[in-house]
């Protein structure tokens, strides 16, 4: 029989040269998709000028001007340059975080240059490239297949058709940007890129694909569009009551444009998305990447973690310790010599890994043989066909070309797998699964590995067909990661279960769940237990079993989703193709940065940068601080909002002699003053103690309760109350509008540093958080308080804001006024942390 010729797979293609590239870059373009807006910066401006803030301060600034007011004018208008240059800061500072983001976790490819396969991002891929594509890989610029080994790719994102479709036409088969490969391997030369390729010309480009809002942006934007049409309303009420009574149709006018200032809070949709984007950019120092910053609000309400087990609970490297060889019957070390039946245990196991191993498990069996055995086997020139590892459960098939007229035949795979293709008697498989099984208890990742010759002319359709002699096992160690037991320990401190996915054998997967403490680890499912489950009684399993040892995709899809019809928030871990469908169904998807695939990557919402476990536990960290955070943000804004509404509108509404004590320029003060310390402030401020040893929060909870919003109310109207009694008891004793401003206008800003302080902790005193680092917060308190200071003391700044001077007695009582609207929270608080702190059992 004629040996085959070369599959022209195995000549590696030199590539391009630099020049050469940087040619046919110059000539096609880069492989850049145009951005959904080519013009960011008349984007950021159109969408401050259309802030209703900056609409209603150009509207006020207009009105001053048409009444000859030019200094007011003039001061709202620095105001509106102010607000303008806040926004953009906050827009250019949040876009900033997401650009490293984007750097970060921009695809890449592999590519020949220059006789040299190198790490590209997608954007550097030129017209005459030679791209490396694996199983996993995501086809990052149109092409034509140069050679193949078992490729087939899933062109349903192009075509819509769920069948993959084989390559195997070297010079005809054509590749297409966004679909990906579902097996084997490919050499494609690029023939399009960018907005050329097939991808680009449909615009399926994801930068056009708008993001869904999570329930949190939903809620809030129902908020804030709520406020916007409260202050229209009370906008309409106040300038018809005072025209009513005034007749003054100007006067009215900007009376009803301050309380519509002080009325919409647009300072929280800034304060989301500044929280979200920094949020994310912080969470790279932990060895996580973010893809889309909505999903730092959902982390931290992870109720479940599903996990693999290789490379993530237990260590990156893989090791062959041991064999057992079936002709002798013995385990032996590796360590020592061979016999020859052991070295050919081996050596089957290595022929049927692949010729550049990608999996820490082949990579640990051909790193052995080639410790153990001096024979040089030269795969890539000797190989004739692969199946790829397939079946449930899974093995793996190579072909060589034997010096005999015929083929060596080797395969590994589930030691199930290879018991059941030997066709061994009822004694060798007791005895086989008895020697697996002890191996398999000891922690060891176990393998079956069978040969034999094939003289026949035609290969079989399927790998099982072949006249196969078992050999024997190999057990690779793995152990557990020093940090696995901690992890695991820190997750059920915060409520989170761990539950571990593996396609492992259940003796294996059950030693390693003991090693880390998982807890329950003797209960375990397998997947064709999990398969053979009705919906019913696999939603009560999953919520009882924590090992889950020879999953494969659909076994892992059905537990995912039993998880979520139980109300659970998933996060779950993968690495290869067949997580991707799982990885998509979990609320939290999270890729392995070193070997997880670009299918997997593509798939997930995050990304493991080191493949530790550890990172997401500082991700679900720093995901409960920031909501945390927002929650202090938003609070904050509703209370401090209060006062300012009602000091505009009670004394209008109640007929005091003093009505239209503030304008735009007092309230303006209070706007530029709160949007920096929800924003900016919060934002730093640290995380509470025993944030990781509460329970998880409902994904679909509401932002606030009616009880917390109501505390928040009631915050500000005591607020509004002390402001109102200053403002009421001076006008009663006679003083001038300009003191009773001065005296309403100084209690609200010392109001606001004493609110901003309490709101900082929920439980602990301000005596406590004070000791809590967050320079931020403490430059603009000072800011806040000390720009009044100029108003009182210099005289021409004083007179245009219609201020009178303070005497020492009245800043006493503004302070004691203030201090009374805001202190009675500290009381609340010590009651509260008594009740949760102090109850017998509770942490």
């Amino acid at each position: 029989m004629p040996t085959p010729a070369l599959p022209p797979i195995f000549e590696k293609p030199a590539g391009l040269t630099t020049e050469q590239a940087s040619v046919a870059r110059q000539a096609f373009g880069s492989n850049g998709l145009n951005p959904l807006y080519k013009n960011k910066g008349w984007r950021m401006v159109g969408e401050v000028v259309s802030e209703p803030m900056f609409l209603l301060l150009a509207a006020a600034s207009a009105l001053y001007m048409v009444l000859g007011e030019w200094q007011e004018g003039a001061v709202l208008g620095v105001a509106m340059v102010l607000v303008a240059g806040i926004s953009i800061y906050q827009t250019v500072r949040s876009d900033r975080a997401l650009l490293v983001l984007r750097q970060l976790t921009r695809p890449t490819a592999s590519v020949m240059r220059a006789g040299c396969l190198s790490e590209l991002a997608i954007e550097d891929i030129v017209v005459g490239d030679t791209l490396w594509l694996t199983e996993g890989d995501t086809v990052p610029a149109d092409g034509v297949l140069l050679s193949a080994n078992d490729c087939a790719v899933d062109e349903s994102t192009l075509t819509g058709e769920s069948v993959p479709t084989e390559k195997a036409n070297a010079g005809t088969d054509k590749f297409f940007r966004g679909t990906t490969l579902v097996s084997g391997s490919a050499y494609v030369r690029v023939t399009a890129v960018g907005e050329a390729t097939e991808f680009g010309r449909l615009g399926r480009s994801l930068q056009a694909v708008e993001v869904e809002k999570t329930p949190l942006q939903k809620q809030i934007s129902r908020f804030v569009l709520r406020m916007a049409l409260a202050g229209f309303a009370a906008f309409v009420v106040v300038w018809s009551i005072n025209f009513a009574r005034s007749g003054d149709w100007a006067a009215s006018l900007l009376l009803g444009l301050t309380l519509a200032m002080a009325v919409i809070p647009e300072e929280i949709p800034v304060a989301f998305s500044s929280f979200m984007a920094l949020g994310a950019a912080r969470m790279v120092k932990s060895g996580v990447l973010t893809k889309q910053p909505q999903t730092v609000e959902s982390l931290g309400s992870a109720t479940v973690i599903c996990t693999d087990k290789t490379g993530t609970i237990t260590q990156e490297g893989m090791a062959v310790a041991k064999l057992y060889d079936a002709e002798a019957r013995v385990v032996v070390g590796v360590d020592a010599p061979l016999s020859e039946s052991a070295g050919q245990v081996l050596r089957y196991a290595h022929l049927a890994s692949e010729l550049e191993p990608f999996d820490p498990m082949e990579r640990a069996i051909v790193a052995a043989y080639r410790r153990t055995d001096a024979r040089v086997v030269d795969k890539a020139a000797s190989i004739r066909h692969e199946y790829p590892l397939g079946g449930i459960p899974p093995m793996m098939t190579h072909l060589y070309a034997s010096d005999a007229d015929g083929f060596q035949v080797s395969g590994k795979g589930a030691v199930e797998r290879i018991v059941r293709v030997c066709r061994l008697t009822s004694a060798e498989i007791e005895e086989v699964q008895r020697q697996a099984e002890h191996l398999a208890a000891q922690g060891y990742r176990v393998l079956g590995v069978a040969g034999c010759f094939w003289s026949g002319e035609a290969f079989p359709a399927d790998q099982d067909d072949f006249d196969w002699t078992f050999l024997g096992l190999i057990a690779l160690e793995n152990p557990p990661k020093p940090n696995a037991r901690l992890v695991v320990d820190q997750f059920e401190q915060a409520g989170i279960s761990v539950k571990m996915i593996t396609g492992d054998s259940p003796e294996t997967a059950r030693a390693i769940a003991r090693q880390i403490d998982l807890p329950t680890a003797d209960r375990l499912l397998t997947g064709r237990e999990v398969m053979a489950l009705s919906e019913g009684d696999l939603k009560l399993k999953v919520n009882e079993v924590n090992v889950f040892a020879r999953m494969f995709p659909e076994a892992k899809l059905r537990v995912i989703r039993a998880l979520k019809a139980n109300g659970q928030v998933v996060a779950m871990t993968g690495d290869g193709v067949n997580d991707g469908p799982a990885l998509k169904a979990a609320h939290i998807g999270v890729a392995m940065g070193k070997r997880g695939t670009e299918l997997a990557r593509q798939a997930a919402s995050l990304v493991l940068v080191e493949d530790d476990l550890g990172g997401m536990v500082d991700a679900i960290a720093q995901g409960r601080r920031i909501y945390q955070n927002f929650k202090k943000a938003v609070g904050y804004i509703v209370a401090i909002h209060i006062p300012i509404i009602l000091t505009v509108t009670l004394p209008l509404l109640l007929g005091w002699r003093y009505t239209n004590l503030f304008s735009p320029v007092h309230i303006i003060f209070f706007e530029l003053v709160m949007g920096p310390i929800c924003s900016i402030a919060f934002e730093n401020e640290p995380a509470e103690p025993g944030l990781m040893r509460k329970k998880p929060r409902r994904l679909n909870e509401t932002f606030f309760t009616d009880r917390e919003l109501g505390f928040r109310v009631v915050q500000g109207l005591l607020i509004s109350l002390a402001t109102l009694t200053v403002y009421y008891m001076m006008m009663q004793a006679g003083a001038s509008p300009e003191k009773v401003r001065t005296m309403a206008f100084v209690t609200l800003v010392l109001s606001n540093g004493w609110l901003t302080l309490v709101v900082r902790s929920d439980f602990e005193s301000v005596f406590r958080t004070i000791r809590r680092p967050n320079r931020v917060l403490w430059y603009l308190l000072g800011l806040s308080v000390s720009l009044p200071v100029f108003f009182l003391l210099i005289p021409q700044i004083r007179d245009f804001v219609l201020f009178a001077p303070l005497s020492p007695i009245d800043l006493g009582w503004c302070l004691a006024a203030s201090l009374a609207g805001v202190g009675w929270v500290e009381g609340y608080k010590f009651r509260k942390w008594v009740k949760v702190y102090k109850t017998p059992g509770a942490s």
